[in-house]
């Protein structure tokens, strides 16, 4: 699975998160480019990234800066 993440950083959270099946790789590429200049154009700064996972359970764990709140990744450690 590929998942396409828009993350904006100040607030610490996840905008939208999109996903893709494995066969649909040139289409979340696309959409990856077509967020990041839409974004772009409207002067917003999120940060953009197409992440590959088994499943969005383990990408919620892999990454979990995308999804946890700076309390909860320090309670982890």
């Amino acid at each position: 699975m590929l998942f396409l993440i828009e993350y904006d950083r100040n607030q610490g959270e996840v905008i939208a998160i999109q996903e893709f099946s494995d066969l649909e790789k040139h289409t979340a590429e696309s959409a990856r480019l077509e967020l990041e200049l839409s974004l772009n154009r409207l002067g917003r700064e999120h940060e953009v990234v197409l992440l590959e996972a088994a499943s969005e359970e383990a990408l919620r764990r892999t990454h979990r800066r995308y999804f946890e709140n700076l309390t909860e990744l320090m309670k982890a450690l």
